[in-house]
């Protein structure tokens, strides 16, 4: 069974590692993304991923962001729509 999943493993290594690198200085727009885009996108993340398993020109995170105030956005924008740390304080008291 290990065995199996070491060859799966490194099968899949050699394959992803010899993928196409794309210059991503072409999509770059002028102006970056910054904090409110991140939210957004954070928020739209799942209908994105199912979007982006049929048409190529979508994607989940945007290439042209603004560092660390997108990446901020883009996580409190997903916790927002997942419920954030509301679950994790719903735990039923044991007797």
């Amino acid at each position: 069974m290990r065995q199996t999943i070491w060859v799966v493993l490194g099968a899949a290594l050699l394959t992803f590692s010899c993928a196409q690198a794309i210059d991503v200085q072409q999509f770059v727009d002028s102006e970056p993304y910054g904090f409110w885009n991140g939210l957004w996108h954070g928020i739209i993340a799942p209908f994105s991923f199912f979007v982006s398993l049929f048409k190529e020109d979508v994607a989940i995170y945007a290439i042209n962001n603004n560092g660390g105030w997108y990446d901020f956005g883009f996580v409190l924008g997903a916790g927002i729509l997942f419920g954030g740390s509301r679950k994790g304080r719903r735990r039923k008291k044991e007797d």
